[in-house]
């Protein structure tokens, strides 16, 4: 009697996941300062299909924006699951805002630097940046129209419209700092943090700042008499 022959199962292979996706393209950016020739290649070489890089990302632009944006996710997730968080004022959860995601991308700082050197034009929005913008300005919106409310952000017709802008400006302002900051522990980062939220808090709260437009009106209204 024939012995039925057992099959042999084949090995598993190594689930794709858009995490191993990112980490081989981290990887290949880190070691050969440049994106890869093509994604048909990038895959290639690292063992996966071509759909399987498709199923979660559309280009490599695609993928750096993802890891931008997951900066900024993952700093409002880890606040915003604090509960102490939630009591802050809107000055104090901005300055958390900026430590986290300076202490996040203390973990990723040879990616990071090596994405923001790469921006020239301070002008225009880098590709990998816009998802990271679009994420920020939502999360600096909601801070500032709390702090409307409470008072600790003025209300100024036309102006406040536009506190996003200022902050959009400051947090690549910070980045820039940090970027080129050689001080152990980024200390001088925590310093530059600090003090220019104080700054930013000084220019939108009531201050010295309304008394400036209430004179420049006064005299305005004055001029025509």
């Amino acid at each position: 009697m024939e012995k039925t022959k057992k099959s042999k199962a084949k090995p598993k292979t190594e689930a794709i996941t858009s995490e191993k996706i990112v980490a081989d393209f981290r990887d290949y950016v880190l070691t050969e300062g440049k994106q890869p020739a093509s994604v048909y290649k990038f895959c290639k070489d690292h063992g996966f299909k071509e759909d399987e890089f498709y199923q979660y990302f559309g280009s490599f632009d695609a993928l750096e924006k993802s890891i931008w944006k997951g900066y900024i996710d993952q700093t409002r997730s880890r606040m915003e699951n604090d509960n102490d968080y939630l009591g802050f004022t809107a000055r104090e959860k901005i300055l958390t805002f900026y430590f986290s995601l300076a202490e996040l991308l203390k973990s990723d700082r040879s990616f990071a630097v090596h994405q923001l050197k790469l921006w020239k034009n301070p002008s225009t929005v880098p590709v990998f940046l816009k998802g990271f913008k679009e994420s920020f300005k939502d999360w600096i919106n909601s801070v500032l129209n709390e702090g409307k409310t409470t008072g600790e952000v003025a209300k100024r017709p036309y102006l406040d419209q536009r506190y996003d802008r200022l902050f959009w400006m400051h947090l690549m302002f910070i980045l820039q700092f940090w970027v080129h900051d050689e001080s152990p522990g980024f200390e001088k980062t925590d310093a530059a943090i600090e003090k220019s939220v104080n700054l930013a808090f000084d220019l939108i709260g009531k201050g010295v700042l309304d008394s400036a437009l209430d004179f420049g009106k006064f005299l305005y209204q004055n001029s025509k008499n």
